[in-house]
């Protein structure tokens, strides 16, 4: 049997422990118990060897998730921008970014919003690095829109904030209830969005 390299082992580590603080808790989930799950020796201490604590792990794990986050919103508004898209498949396209990127990572998001009160700094951190960059990058696309004359919205800041949080809103009921805004299916949700976001954000003829 072939051995880990480290980065792998590293890797591995993440995964099973984001899986395990999400379906446990990260209170409940010991050091012993991601390494079990990575089928190295509860006592061996293996963990150290890439992280100092369970803590810099779940660290390393979300900063890895916004570096994704930032990375994928920045990458679709580029591509809308260098597209022509017409507005309404421009959002569109943006939307289905920024929902495959909250399914993709449901176990980590999942986490994020159990241990909130637990991590205050931690999460902090995230929005200042990350998440506040997000709602300025939507703003910078609209500003930029209107400066090319494609659309009126006079507020980008506040624009970009209300388009995005009923975006975000909608996966993130979903992951922690399981069920949706209105109970409607993701199709007649976004469909409704797209009209409203078309709405707000004004397009010239």
């Amino acid at each position: 049997m072939a051995r880990s390299t480290p980065r792998v082992t590293r890797q591995r580590l993440i995964d099973e422990a984001v899986r395990l603080f999400s379906t446990r808790g990260y209170a409940a989930t010991s050091v012993a118990d991601i390494q079990a799950a990575c089928g190295l020796t509860t006592g061996s201490g293996a963990l150290y060897k890439h992280f100092p604590s369970k803590q810099a792990l779940l660290e390393e794990a979300v900063r890895r998730n916004l570096e994704t986050i930032a990375d994928r919103a920045a990458s679709a508004g580029q591509a809308a921008e260098e597209s022509g898209e017409e507005l309404r498949e421009a959002l569109a396209r943006m939307a289905g970014t920024v929902w495959e990127v909250i399914d993709d990572d449901r176990a980590l998001i999942r986490i994020m919003l159990r241990e909130f009160d637990g991590f205050p700094e931690l999460f902090e951190r995230m929005w200042q690095g990350v998440l506040a960059g997000v709602y300025a990058q939507g703003a910078a696309w609209i500003r930029g829109q209107r400066e090319l004359g494609r659309v009126q919205a006079d507020d980008p800041e506040a624009t970009a904030a209300v388009l995005l949080s009923s975006l975000t809103y909608y996966p993130l009921l979903r992951l922690m209830i399981g069920r949706t805004p209105g109970d409607l299916d993701a199709e007649r949700f976004l469909a409704a969005w797209l009209d409203q976001a078309v709405t707000v954000l004004r397009p010239r003829p």
